[in-house]
């Protein structure tokens, strides 16, 4: 079962030099977003948003690529 909630995925498409791809998701009550190269899902980064402010967010590498592989699938 995953550990986190899938609530909106933005593709940036009509970049001239590279496209990305955001993910945002809730886990642990958190809401979460990460942003990869569209071209080979590298991590840009990752935010957790907490008290109207974001943070550099610490996900564990389960997470991360249970997440990539969802993107993969959709886009």
């Amino acid at each position: 079962m995953k550990q986190y909630k899938m609530t909106n995925m933005i593709i940036d498409d009509d970049f001239a030099v590279e496209e990305y791809v955001t993910a945002e998701f809730t886990h642990n009550y958190n809401n979460y977003s990460i942003t990869f190269k569209k071209a080979d899902l590298e991590i840009i980064n990752t935010w957790v948003f907490k008290d109207g402010t974001s943070f550099p967010a610490d996900l564990s590498d389960e997470i991360i690529e249970s997440i990539r592989e969802d993107v993969k699938r959709r886009i």
